[in-house]
């Protein structure tokens, strides 16, 4: 049984590698779901906050790691 743990761990950190990173995207999805439809923006600025949110994740999920890897 070790080597199912084995192999659903492996799968498990094919999709998701950093569980901060993850974790943010479905958080800033989640605000932006609730939140956006009471605003009553036009939709393409929608579309660039969910953008934005989502460049802002990764440019700091992208820093952390660096930060991490450095000597």
């Amino acid at each position: 049984m070790r080597w199912l743990k084995t192999i659903l761990a492996e799968i498990f950190g094919l999709f998701v590698d950093d569980g901060r990173f993850a974790l943010c995207i479905i958080v800033w999805l989640g605000v932006i779901g609730l939140g956006l439809p009471r605003l009553d923006l036009p939709a393409r600025w929608n579309a660039v906050i969910l953008f934005a949110g989502l460049a802002a994740i990764l440019a700091e999920s992208a820093l952390r790691r660096a930060r991490r890897k450095s000597p």
